[in-house]
């Protein structure tokens, strides 16, 4: 996917823009949205520089100015590789999603590829693919034939698994992270391809993982249903979302990232006929210096 640009194209623009960013790091968020707007004057094409000017307005509590410059930005990027609409909706300005637009999901994972594993790793103390392994672990299983991990990234989850599937497949939506996971060397196959719109083959998997991967999907009806269709009998399928503790199924956070509750997921589980084996909570890593609790759930056909 072509990356948006990060520059305006125009120096002067540039300097306003940088000027800006000074302002708000020094907590005048309201002169940097003003100056931010005097950079676009300048560069009134530059998608990037729209969604921080709404970043700056929504800082400043200008939510009417922040919306108008989200809603320039999808204008001007109607694939909203910024994710805008995200944040239209977190203000109420736009209708709760279901799922966030694959253009963004894509670009996102496109730009944190190249720090991906040392900033969760080291900085986040990421624990997901452990917290999967030894839910797996526990079921007494300790042999697949054909693993398939959703939203692989750059192959942490992987690295679990190689040891106890003879093949295993990863499907990711960034090619920059799926060029990293080859680069890993733990995979049989590596597919390119959005969650919302993949298809698996009837019966092929007796082991499926999403690590961390349904932090971007609000409704997970669909694709339980075709990981439910993709497993074999006895099949296992294993994966982590963030805790949401409200009366909605589901929440998208500030985050951009969205939470789920167990009564939602249990549902969703039985609805799609799949069995709930385990479903325990656990801290899944470190962000902004809290922890971020999650569920890690196993169901088996």
């Amino acid at each position: 996917m072509k990356p948006l640009q990060l520059s305006s194209g125009d120096l002067l623009a540039d300097r306003r823009a940088d000027y800006a960013e000074m302002l708000f790091a020094n907590g005048d968020h309201a002169a940097a949205a003003e100056l931010m707007l005097g950079a676009l004057e300048l560069a009134p094409e530059w998608v990037l520089g729209w969604f921080r000017a709404g970043e700056m307005q929504e800082a400043a509590g200008a939510l009417k100015a922040a919306a108008e410059a989200w809603r320039m930005a999808l204008k001007l990027d109607p694939d909203d590789r910024a994710g805008a609409r995200l944040k239209l909706e977190l203000i109420g300005r736009a209708p709760a999603s279901s799922a966030p637009p694959g253009a963004f999901v894509e670009a996102l994972f496109d730009q944190y590829a190249p720090t991906f594993d040392s900033s969760l790793v080291e900085k986040l103390n990421y624990r997901v693919p452990e917290l999967l392994s030894d839910a797996i672990a526990r079921t007494g299983r300790v042999r697949f034939s054909h693993a398939i991990d959703l939203g692989c990234g750059t192959g942490l989850m992987g690295e679990r698994l190689r040891p106890i599937c003879d093949f295993l497949d990863g499907v990711d939506i960034s090619a920059a992270m799926l060029k990293k996971a080859e680069a890993r060397g733990v995979y049989d196959r590596l597919t390119k391809a959005d969650l919302q719109t993949l298809e698996l083959r009837a019966g092929q998997a007796d082991l499926i993982t999403a690590a961390d991967v349904f932090l971007y999907v609000g409704a997970l009806e669909g694709i339980v249903v075709k990981v439910a269709a993709a497993l074999a009998p006895a099949g296992l399928f294993v994966f982590s979302v963030e805790k949401n503790d409200d009366l909605e199924p589901f929440r998208l956070r500030e985050s951009r990232r969205y939470a789920h509750t167990r009564a939602y997921l249990e549902r969703v589980l039985r609805n799609s006929d799949l069995a709930l084996v385990s479903l325990d909570e656990a801290v899944l890593r470190q962000d902004r210096n809290a922890p971020v609790e999650g569920l890690i759930v196993l169901a088996s056909r």
